[in-house]
């Protein structure tokens, strides 16, 4: 597997010694993985489904802590739209690892139907779901933003922080009886953010933070550092607790990692344009053929230096670089790149060459 610390496992699973040649592996907080059901060009959802269990199903076996879901409408090239539909299927099919959503964005639901929602899936699967829930619409299209809220605008602050606070009530069994007749078990509550003012809810509220490194990088240091400052222990965590998420693509070399990265940034690109709803994800070879303006190429080259991109060393180097600057607790990995095959191959090639605390999944 090559993330235990008494060295690598042959074909049987057995531990065996390194070789004294082998390169040291890099130390990292315990590893999770965020999925959002790519479906490349020329393929459908259902094989973008398919990749997923599959995908999910290796990251436990390698020792992964967790598997989350996202929430995104209207982006072609993300499968992901029914976090705790896609939940329920990965807990079914996929032992052991904790299962969530990263995130249910709360202003498109109502947070009774929520809580509903998580509490079966913790009755069904006890000890193993997360209830990830964000602020975002998951779409930058204004008719989908308003089809989602029923004909309304998008959240305020204090809209969004009456939701957050009803659905912890009712997970919390606050209105006199639990959400689910007869149940004993309750989803793990975690707030989404990618601001400041985010973390200082997650820290208000008691919460644990999954913080979108991958989304803005630049905030993430003053976010965590007034999470850690503001933290209140609640019911749901009695000290602070972060999960940083880092966009991270892993190839044998940093060329082949910057190769098998392009379809996601022209279809970030797409997106950025405000063309999301026309992106779609390329096979590599098209997509090195792909130009974009050079404005618009120097701002995404930007943030993907500020990610996870490269060979094992590279790619493990710039995680633990991001460990370290942060204080995460965990690093949840996420891998946009178009073959499945070769998601997996990253999440593969980053447990070889690190070593981390590997989840035990019963």
């Amino acid at each position: 597997m090559g993330h235990d610390q008494r060295g690598r496992r042959d074909d049987t699973g057995t531990s065996v010694p390194e070789s004294p040649r082998s390169p040291a592996r890099v130390p990292l907080p315990p590893l999770s993985v965020l999925e959002l059901a790519m479906v490349e060009d020329g393929t459908s959802a259902a094989d973008g489904m398919a990749a997923v269990a599959a995908t999910v199903r290796r990251a436990g076996e390698l020792g992964f802590r967790r598997a989350w879901v996202a929430e995104h409408h209207g982006y072609q090239p993300v499968g992901s739209v029914a976090p705790p539909v896609l939940a329920a299927h990965l807990a079914a099919t996929t032992p052991g690892i904790r299962i969530g959503s990263g995130g249910v964005l709360l202003p498109n639901h109502a947070p009774l139907v929520v809580a509903e929602q998580f509490a079966t899936l913790a009755a069904l699967h006890p000890g193993r779901i997360d209830l990830g829930v964000g602020r975002g619409p998951g779409t930058t299209d204004p008719a989908t933003i308003r089809a989602l809220r029923r004909g309304g605008e998008q959240a305020t602050d204090a809209e969004y922080r009456a939701d957050l606070v009803a659905l912890l009530d009712y997970l919390a069994g606050a209105y006199g009886a639990p959400v689910l007749p007869g149940g004993d078990g309750t989803p793990e509550p975690w707030l989404l953010s990618s601001s400041v003012a985010g973390a200082e809810l997650a820290a208000e509220l008691g919460l644990p933070l999954a913080f979108g490194r991958h989304i803005r990088p630049g905030n993430t240091v003053e976010a965590l550092t007034r999470y850690r400052e503001l933290f209140r222990p609640s019911r749901w965590r009695e000290e602070p607790y972060v999960i940083v998420s880092v966009e991270t693509v892993c190839a044998p070399t940093d060329a082949e990692a910057a190769y098998l990265g392009r379809p996601a940034k022209l279809a970030m690109a797409a997106a950025v344009q405000g063309r999301g709803a026309e992106a779609v994800l390329l096979p590599p070879e098209k997509a090195a053929a792909e130009t974009l303006p050079a404005a618009l190429e120097e701002r995404l080259d930007q943030m993907w230096a500020t990610q996870a991109h490269g060979s094992p060393r590279t790619a493990c180097g710039r995680l633990a670089a991001v460990a370290a600057e942060t204080g995460a607790d965990e690093l949840m990995l996420s891998t946009p790149v178009y073959e499945p095959a070769c998601r997996v191959r990253s999440l593969e090639s980053v447990a070889e060459a690190s070593v981390f605390p590997p989840a035990e999944h019963g």
